[in-house]
This record gives structure tokens, sequence and C-alpha cells, in this order.
């Protein structure tokens, strides 16, 4: 019986005729641009920003500040604190009647740089880090690494940073034990092959002229100084990240899938994001909701367990002049959403960990899971059957190639999305994926195919839900 399901799968690569091929490649092709030129969550928050504003959409504090009032058609963003964004297309029905919401998240695993960071030892000088969500701590040694992030002086200045990434940038790496010396390190726990406090990155080994003491580390203040007019304190106030140097490209010979990093969860947020833009005029009022630290828990003032979405619904509804507590709750709970969250697709090199029939697939379209969590659904939002009826024939009315599936086998492991925070109002949420390759790793893989179909998905579930 195993076997005839498995048959029975078709790739979605089949289905396609020529002009399904043009979409794809503008679709994914827009999508590789933002992946090399995003890689963190405030990066994702200004290019949000900005391709909003070209489709039309306003800044909601201007708004509200010049006591302007919304009707249906108009187009709004708001933003938290550089880090997380939420647009709404305003749609013809009461508002009251609920949103159809597109939720993801724009962090992505990465190594966060301390607020003390800089030392020198034995003539080398080296950044301290903290790592930043679920990684295999060994995946991220010998690699070419970028800063990215801002520094913000005492007088408020905002300076941006953003080395490693263009062709003539340096580039940054954490060291690992030669092969020849690792016969101790080879016989530890994979979790341990690698410490934490071990994932520090070289900056540098010129000694500044002159200096008897960390002449390294002062070469490299002065070299912050001159081109950055940063002084090491500095450090103090600034938010920089270490994510891997270098593009998003097209894998394999055939180009039929993307290499990049942070693939979870901005192939989610793209695809939400250029559907939103695609959407005109909704029946029902449209939402794209794009978060910070869903890798950490969705805590914290970016994160989806803050106030900032409620908040924003009860600006909106005052503005249409629809405001009171009541129709606000009414609203969250007759709400319909996606949360547009990756899946581990299939890989076969380790299928023990995946049971085959309820398991995502590269190529065979955008995923729905039914439940997340862990070791008896722990910790996850488990969508209603009525709702998984409903999209199945939005889905099909608008030829969206889909699939179902869990993480993983039961047992053997299981992760969360922002899902079962947003279903906390009584709204209808189920997660809505592209299958990943290697996902939380450095690099990670995703099919073209997916990727199209995930954004076909939103867009039938934004006019249709």
């Amino acid at each position: 019986m195993k076997e005839t399901v498995e048959k029975e799968k078709k790739s979605v690569w089949e289905k396609y005729d020529k002009k399904d091929l043009e979409k794809l490649e503008k679709v994914c092709g827009k999508y590789i641009q933002f992946l090399s030129d995003c890689k963190t969550e405030r990066e994702c928050a200004a290019e949000v920003v900005r391709q909003a504003k070209e489709a039309g959409y306003r800044d909601l504090e201007e708004i509200i500040k010049k006591s302007e009032t919304l009707k249906a058609g108009d187009k709004v963003y708001a933003v938290c604190m550089n880090k997380s964004v939420v647009l709404f297309c305003i749609g013809k029905k009461p508002i009251e009647e609920g949103l159809n919401i597109l939720g993801a998240h724009i962090d992505s695993p990465r190594l966060d740089i301390k607020q003390n960071p800089l030392y020198e030892d034995s003539e080398m000088a080296f950044l301290d880090t903290h790592y930043y969500g679920g990684i295999k701590k060994y995946q991220w040694v010998t690699m070419p690494l970028a800063i990215h992030g801002v520094v913000v002086k005492k007088d408020g200045t905002s300076i941006a940073i953003c080395v490693g990434e263009k062709k003539d940038d340096p580039v940054f790496c954490i060291s690992d034990l030669l092969i020849h010396l690792a016969g101790e390190q080879m016989e530890k726990k994979a979790g341990k092959v690698v410490d934490g406090e071990d994932l520090d990155i070289l900056i540098g080994s010129m000694p500044l002229k002159g200096k008897e003491k960390d002449a390294v580390k002062k070469g490299i203040l002065e070299i912050l100084k001159k081109e950055y007019d940063i002084e090491e304190e500095d450090f103090i106030s600034a938010e920089l990240e270490v994510v891997p140097a270098g593009k998003a490209r097209e894998l394999g010979f055939d180009r039929s899938m993307i290499l990049s990093y942070g693939q979870d969860d901005r192939v989610c947020a793209y695809t939400s994001l250029d559907a939103m833009l695609e959407v005109e005029e909704p029946e029902k009022t449209s939402c794209c909701l794009l978060v910070d630290k869903e890798e950490i828990g969705s805590v914290g003032a970016t994160g989806m367990q803050s106030h900032f979405f409620e908040n924003t619904v009860a600006e909106i509804m005052d503005r249409i002049g629809e405001y009171n507590e009541l129709k606000l709750r009414r609203c969250l709970k007759n709400s319909r959403m996606l949360s547009s969250d990756v899946n581990a697709g299939f890989d076969p090199l380790y299928a023990s960990s995946f049971e085959k029939k309820n398991t995502s697939y590269c190529g065979r379209g955008v995923v729905f899971s039914k439940f997340t969590g862990s070791r008896g659904k722990s910790g996850s939002n488990d969508a209603n059957a009525e709702y998984l009826a409903a999209l199945r024939k939005i889905m099909d009315d608008h030829k969206v190639n889909y699939q179902t599936a869990e993480l993983g086998k039961v047992d053997v492991g299981g992760g969360g999305t922002i899902a079962y925070i947003l279903s906390l109002y009584g709204m209808e949420v189920i997660d809505c994926g592209v299958a990943v390759l290697s996902m939380h790793a450095p690099w990670e893989v995703t099919s073209k195919a997916d990727v199209y179909e995930a954004q076909k998905c939103y867009v039938a579930f934004l006019k249709d839900a």
C-alpha cells in the first residue's frame, strides 16, 4: 500500500506548459534577488516597505497623524521597530467579518555579535558571538561569512553595516581544528563537536605599528573608526548579525532548484508579499503579516506574541470608523489565516526520519500541514477539517498544486510556527508553505516549482477565502 500511494504522487513540473514556466521563472527570479539582498529581518522589512510604497501602500502612522479615514481599496502598512511589517488592503465587506491573513516570519538562524565582542588572542582579532535559533553549530565553521546590521551611536545616529557581500569586500570565518589533530574532537557527539562559545569570527591579524599590547585589536578599531566612525563602546548599542556570504543561486544542471541562506522562512515571506501586492480590491480585507523572532519562540516586541498586530488592526478599524472592542474581537475571530511557513522536504539520503505517505516532497506543490508540534502534537495548532475542506476547494478552483505533510515521523522530532498564536483569537489557521531541504543549515534548498505554487496559493487564498 505504501508503494502504491508513493507512485501516485506526481512532480508538478510535468503539468507546466511554456506559459507556466515563464511565470515561474519571473516569480523565482525576483525571489532569488530578494534572498540575495535581504539577509536580516531589518533588511527584509525595509525591502517590504519599499515594494509596498511602489505598489501604492501608505504609512498608517502618517494617516493617523493627519486624521485621515480609510475606505475600501485603500492600502496601508505599519512597521514595528524596523523588524516586523504588516500590510492591509481594505476590502469591500465590513472588517468585522474578518481578514484574510498571510503570516510569515522574516528572521532566520544566524550568529549575533555580542555587546562586548572584540578581543585579541595570539595576534589574531576575533568577534565573540551568540547563536540565534536552532543550528547545527559545526555547519558554521570554515565558510565565508558576512556581517550585516546597524550600529547606533549615543547621539542617535544609525550606521548601516554590510561587509562581505560585494565582490571586493573582505569576508570573515570561524576556524576549525585540522583533521590531523582532531582525534579527540571526532569522538564527540555532533552537538559538542563545536561549542557555542567557540563560534567566534576571525576578523584580522595585522598589528598596528607602534603598539605593544593588543596591537591587532587596535588596528581593527582604527579601521572601524576610519571606515564607519565606530568606537569600541558603540558595540553596546549595535545589532550585528553574521550570515553566510554570497548570493542566492540556481541549483542543478536543470536550474530547477534554489540554494540560499534564509529560505526558512523568507520563501514564504516573499511569496506572501508578492501575492499581497498582486491582489487589488478584495472582497474581505487582505493582510500580509511578516514578523520577527519566530526562531526563538515569537517573543519580544517584534515577535508574534506581542500586541503589534492586534493594535494595528484596532487602528485600522478606527480609521475606517468601525472600532470598538467587541468589533475588534469579532474581526479577529472571523478571520482566516495561512501561517505561511516551511516544511521539511523529503530527503532520500535521510529517509529513515520521514514517513513517506505524510511528508512533503520538493517539486510537488505548496504544502498544507494540518498540525505541527512534536511528540503527540505538543504545542501545535491543529486545523479544523472544515477549514481544510474549504481550502481544498479554493486550491482546486484556482488550479493550485498542493500536498499535505507533517514534520517527520512520529516521535522523531518536530517544530512549531506562529500558527498557534493567531489561533488563540478563535480564527481558522493552518500552516501552508514550501518544502525545504537542509532546513536551518547555512544554505537551504527549495524547488522553483514549489515557490511558484506557493505564490499562486496565496493569491487564490486572498481572493476567495
